[in-house]
């Protein structure tokens, strides 16, 4: 295994572990157990435990909204709807890591960082698909962005049907591009 997929098998066997336990189950031999290789690995490829949680994060996030649609750039509002609601249904895993780590930024405030980049990105993403479709409205956005933020919650705690509360963001949406 090149130092490459090491490295992203460790950052996802780090999201399983969180997400599985908390931050408070995340060690090195954790991890490293996760991912079938010693402990002094982990400490290897990143040093610090901070500095695996920081990573692990930009590696949630990517792979949050690369599994969305999110970044490319989509040709109609169905196409931004759809990146929507395949946001809503992705990965619980990597959804659940991202939640621990806002809720242990409350806590810890030098996570603090983490949390704005994890909301950032998103609503950023969401603000530049509008755009490329032509709709700038940045209430809209935070709108769509804290709608979504709610529904991925409420899906990883209580499962169920959030095909209505998608259809009126997908409603909204289609209504800003009038």
């Amino acid at each position: 295994m090149n130092d490459a997929a090491g490295r992203q098998a460790l950052l996802r066997a780090t999201i399983v572990v969180v997400a599985a336990g908390g931050l408070r189950a995340l060690t090195y031999r954790a991890v490293a157990s996760e991912a079938g290789v010693s402990h002094g690995l982990v400490r290897h490829h990143f040093g610090t435990r901070d500095q695996l949680i920081a990573e692990a994060m930009e590696f949630a996030i990517g792979e949050s909204l690369a599994g969305s649609n999110m970044v490319e750039a989509v040709a109609s509002f169905d196409d931004f709807a759809a990146g929507i609601e395949s946001l809503a249904e992705s990965d619980g895993e990597i959804q659940s890591f991202q939640y621990e780590l806002l809720l242990e930024a409350r806590r810890r405030p030098e996570l603090g960082e983490l949390a704005a980049r994890h909301y950032n990105a998103y609503h950023d993403a969401i603000i530049a698909q509008l755009g490329r479709l032509g709709v700038n409205d940045p209430e809209l956005a935070d709108l769509i962005w804290f709608a979504l933020d709610g529904i991925v919650f409420k899906q990883l705690v209580a499962p169920g049907d959030a095909a209505p509360a998608l259809r009126r963001v997908r409603a909204l949406v289609a209504q800003a591009a009038n």
